[in-house]
């Protein structure tokens, strides 16, 4: 194990009672903690305060998120209070349509409001935490280089988390830096499901399955907990459905198998990404079709998924609202393989008893969250319609044999709870 990493926090424990005492240790409550999110086409930020009563973390003060970053989107920058209400809301144009320009345009409004608490540390979320890296841990200058070193396993993913956390170096000069780990949620799984059928010399160099959206995993846990206890230490699948998406199986609240695996290009199909794909196909395309091992990773992570099989956009809400055909086929893909891994997952947990819903389609898509439910209908998933249609947190009739649901994750205030531990140990 390595040296920074320390043991691994159960996912539960990590997130029940105890975690945030009134008065932290070495923390004041007229300070606060900034939380960075970097994901493949947004950047999230969060300001909260650095101590809180109770098991439960406070709201944050204000959230912030820069989405629709990259070429295609159109991007935009918007910051919330506590209740939601809109304290900034501008187009981010040129260069700040980047992850990086939009971190900048974040960081620049927080600096323009004065006379602020100080920020006493700033969590990150970090997508890829390799084998050593289990639990949340300070960062340094070693710990970053070695993240590094997994930059080409998420390559749209971990060098906007590492430039997120040196712009904050440099904004925040001297103030602790916390890593939070979107693999580390999976490290709860047995070794014959962390296995590639590939020679045991791979797998102990580092080739397995390793797993992501940790971070949002451990928040539908503790939100489930809280909301349906007596469901939440049974069988539940949770389908985090964005830009990125997987699904997790979990048993007691912690994961069995998810879809990801080596890489965040894994599993399900996803907005650029093409989902599983059998590997023959890329050696075909460097043999047969002359491409360099570039050109694959731009076509996998960058070109495919609902963007390349609808030609249309990546993003769903643009797909339902298109009347071309290969738009609805792209829909109609991205439903059939959520399906079908709903199956593998089941299998894989011998039943299921809860479904719960999450990401920016998860929470949003109310049509689509219907098609799936009712291609699941056979696994005793009885949608209703109307509760759907309205957002309800749960989805399903009250006599259905399986209960699906509806969350909105919060990785924010996970990462912060987090960073509130580690630099209060």
């Amino acid at each position: 194990m390595h040296p920074r990493a320390g043991r691994p926090v159960p996912p539960r424990r990590a997130l029940q009672a105890g975690a945030l005492p009134g008065q932290v240790q070495g923390l004041r409550l007229t300070e606060s903690l900034l939380t960075l999110n970097a994901g493949s086409s947004s950047i999230k930020v969060a300001l909260f305060a650095a101590g809180g009563e109770g098991d439960a973390l406070p709201a944050a003060r204000w959230s912030g998120q820069a989405d629709g970053l990259g070429a295609e989107l159109k991007a935009r920058l918007r910051v919330r209070d506590a209740q939601g209400r809109t304290l900034h809301d501008a187009a981010l144009d040129g260069d700040r349509r980047s992850h990086q320009g939009a971190l900048a345009a974040l960081l620049e409004w927080h600096a323009q409001q004065g006379g602020g608490d100080r920020i006493a540390a700033v969590g990150h979320r970090i997508v890829h935490g390799g084998v050593n890296f289990v639990a949340p841990v300070r960062i340094d200058d070693a710990v970053l280089a070695e993240l590094a070193a997994f930059e080409p396993l998420a390559p749209l993913h971990q060098p906007h988390n590492l430039a997120g956390v040196r712009a904050a170096m440099k904004a925040f000069d001297g103030v602790p830096q916390v890593a939070c780990f979107d693999t580390a949620f999976h490290s709860t799984q047995t070794e014959v499901n962390r296995r590639f059928a590939l020679p045991r010399a791979f797998h102990d160099a580092g080739v397995r399955r390793y797993g992501f959206h940790g971070l949002s995993y451990e928040s539908i846990v503790a939100q489930f907990t809280r909301l349906a206890p007596e469901l939440a230490d049974k069988r539940v699948i949770v389908a985090h459905l964005g830009n990125g998406a997987s699904m997790c199986a979990m048993a007691q609240g912690r994961s069995v198998a998810t879809t990801m695996s080596f890489s965040p290009l894994d599993g399900l199909t996803m907005g650029t990404r093409c989902g599983h794909l059998d590997a023959a196909v890329v050696l075909y395309l460097m043999r047969s079709r002359g491409m360099s091992a570039e050109q694959v990773e731009a076509l996998l992570f960058r070109e495919s998924g609902l963007l390349g099989l609808s030609g249309v956009s990546s993003d769903m809400r643009e797909l339902e609202a298109s009347a071309a055909p290969e738009a609805a086929e792209a829909i109609a893909h991205f439903i059939e393989q959520v399906v079908q891994h709903m199956g593998s997952l089941a299998a894989a947990l011998r039943g299921v008893d809860a479904v719960i819903f999450t990401g920016g389609i998860g929470e949003n898509a109310s049509a689509l969250r219907e098609r799936i439910l009712e291609e699941c209908d056979w696994l005793g998933v009885h949608v209703d319609a109307a509760a759907n249609g309205a957002g309800h947190a749960r989805l399903t009739t009250p006599e259905s044999p399986v209960s699906a649901w509806m969350l909105r994750t919060d990785e924010e205030a996970v990462i912060a709870r987090h960073t509130v531990q580690v630099i209060s140990a």
